[in-house]
């Protein structure tokens, strides 16, 4: 191995282009320039030592003047912005390791989520690279909404000088597949802007293209002057993460239905003892289930498998099928290279007829409440194992609302699930995870789990800030959790919770909690919609009407307004009845209602979790 060509890849730039010309005097009587705790080994601090020595004796012994060569022109630092649309948190991370790459490869990269940009902003950039969620079918995130507005706005700016590209972040289980992206993407073009890289677009096993886009990104961008980065040691995982979650041990599962309801929703307290994992209120679990084991023996019966079978994993290792159905794959949800390989090997050709984009609605009507298994009789030909499984999508984590404040609980996360059962074309269906923690989660088994920070959905900072909270359902996890936080916090600012779910008499989820919360002041008001306890269905924003003068006094008092759930209906009507109140109790109009909308949410005063 070289020496100097090993050290100098430690060195500065200045001292790395400089050029010995004397020789070195033996290190022994040189006085160290390097001092012992310099990230250095000994022998390489010895050999910089005696480096830097030769070229100070060199400079003595010609009156002070040093025979170093001038320093190479610093390469031009291009100034590169890079802005994110998240919903969960995924793209701001991405966002931010993307900036990281950047900054090695000689750029000056800025992050920045898209509700900060500007009109004028935009229209300086020279360099953008754009990566975004898509959720629900085919929206905005929350945090994107406002630059979608001003990017699709007739008096958006022309991009001639804009060179971009864009990452775009999807699950194709939904028709609007990475859709946000895609929108994105054309319209920076039809304003003139310069696609340096194709539209990557990304399924939930994200890391892969992500990289593959990152890499091409830089690979042409470094052509303006920027430079490769050195080679550096793989990543290692440190702490648990999505990539190598906890252990974890599962300590309570308690049915939060009464006797009677149509739903199933469990309180799950689960251990994070020795995990060295910290959460906040608003954040969310990640969950990493096990597939049912007897859909995975169904699965192999209908193949003609007997599990033995010799298969590769997502990572490249060996598996036998068996295990790779129970632990790696998803073997629900049919992928797209499924159902082009069951198309083909399917005679009748009715699936081979809703393939084409144009019957996209068909094909997702088709696929309602069907699962693999349902595709694969009446093939002409069976799959073998290794056909199988490299046409399976990667079984992927599930993410949950953390219904608990680690003040309240510490060393443990609580959750709020409902468990997703139905019987759709003859057979029993399961939800993946909400039935692994229901059924086979238990104090013997281990349940694999990190945190997945929220960037966005936290208490006020300042604990005299009212708030309100609207939960239905599932939803009032986080809430649970903002009550507690808010109670361990000492917050002064009233507390305000919408709740509603089907009956009241089974479906009233923490009936005694809220209650005594109630009863004690610290839950100043709460607002219950029982759908189907009278003949009129009521629903949470029915409540927020019937109440629109005080709730809009606590939005003018400051107040921070919540929302937690569906996204496809529940939060829309919500929204809707936002913009109602601000209307009818605040006197606005409809174009100043929605300006005072999106006041709150710059503002972050108007938060949503919702899925």
């Amino acid at each position: 191995m070289n020496t100097m060509s090993t050290v100098c890849g430690f060195l500065p730039p200045q001292l790395a282009r400089t050029r010995l010309r004397s020789r070195v005097t033996h290190p022994m009587n040189l006085i160290p320039f390097i001092p012992d705790n310099a990230p250095f080994s000994s022998e390489q601090r010895l050999w910089l030592n005696g480096y830097l020595a030769g070229i100070f004796s060199d400079a003595s012994a010609h009156g002070g003047a040093t025979s170093i060569q001038p320093a190479l022109p610093a390469a031009p630092v291009i100034p590169l912005t890079i802005v994110f649309g998240s919903q969960t948190g995924t793209a701001e991370a991405l966002a931010k390791k993307t900036a990281a790459e950047a900054k090695k490869r000689g750029f000056e990269p800025k992050v920045v989520c898209m509700d900060k940009i500007q009109g004028e902003e935009l229209a300086a950039l020279k360099h953008l690279l754009l990566i975004t969620s898509t959720y629900g079918d085919g929206e905005p995130p929350d945090n994107a909404q406002s630059f979608w507005e001003l990017l699709k706005a007739d008096s958006a700016p022309a991009l001639s000088d804009l060179q971009f590209s864009v990452l775009a972040l999807g699950d194709t289980n939904y028709s609007g597949f990475c859709e946000f992206g895609k929108l994105c993407d054309a319209r920076l073009e039809a304003l003139g802007g310069r696609r340096v890289h194709a539209r990557v677009d990304c399924d939930v096993d994200y890391e892969a293209p992500a990289k593959t886009w990152t890499d091409g990104v830089f690979l042409t961008l470094c052509g303006d002057g920027a430079t490769e980065p050195e080679s550096t040691p793989a990543e290692l995982p440190v702490g648990y993460s999505k990539k190598n979650p906890f252990p974890a041990r599962l300590l309570t599962n308690r049915l939060l239905n009464a006797p009677g309801s149509e739903k199933e929703v469990r309180h799950f307290e689960i251990s994070l003892e020795g995990s060295g994992l910290s959460y906040e209120a608003g954040d969310a679990l990640g969950v990493m289930p096990a597939n049912c084991p007897d859909l995975a023996a169904a699965l192999l019966s209908e193949l003609g498998l007997d599990g033995e079978e010799a298969v590769m994993l997502p990572d490249g290792t060996e598996s036998s099928m068996r295990h790779a159905l129970l632990h790696h794959f998803d073997i629900s949800r049919p992928s797209t290279e499924f159902l082009a390989a069951a198309a083909a090997r399917t005679p009748d050709g009715e699936l081979t007829a809703l393939l084409d984009p144009a019957q996209r609605d068909a094909l997702k009507k088709y696929l309602w409440g069907r699962e693999i298994i349902d595709l694969l009789p009446g093939m002409t030909m069976k799959f073998t194992a290794p056909e199988f499984v490299a046409l399976l999508k990667k079984l992927q984590p599930r993410l949950y609302s953390i219904s608990s404040s680690p003040k309240a609980h510490p060393g443990q996360v609580h959750l709020t699930v409902a468990a997703v059962r139905y019987t759709a074309h003859g057979r029993s269906r399961k939800g993946v995870c909400s039935t692994f923690l229901a059924d086979r989660a238990n104090e013997s088994t281990s349940v694999p789990v990190f945190i997945q920070t929220s960037h966005g959905f936290r208490p006020p900072e300042d604990l005299t800030r009212p708030v309100i909270m609207v939960g239905p359902g599932t939803g009032i996890a986080p809430f649970r959790a903002f009550l507690e936080e808010r109670r361990a916090t000492g917050a002064t600012g009233k507390n305000w919770l919408f709740f509603g779910d089907q009956k009241e008499a089974t479906d009233f989820l923490y009936k005694e909690e809220l209650q005594a919360m109630v009863a004690d002041g610290h839950l100043s008001r709460l607002d219950l919609a029982f759908s189907r306890d009278q003949a009129e269905k009521i629903y949470v924003q029915s409540r927020m009407l019937e109440n629109a003068a005080e709730l809009w006094s606590w939005l003018e008092a400051g107040a921070h307004f919540y929302v937690c759930g569906d996204a496809s209906r529940m939060a829309k009507d919500v929204d809707t009845a936002l913009h109602t109140v601000a209307e009818t109790a605040g006197g606005l109009s409809q174009d100043s209602a929605a300006d005072y909308i999106k006041r709150l949410k710059n503002e972050k005063r108007y938060q949503r979790d919702v899925y």
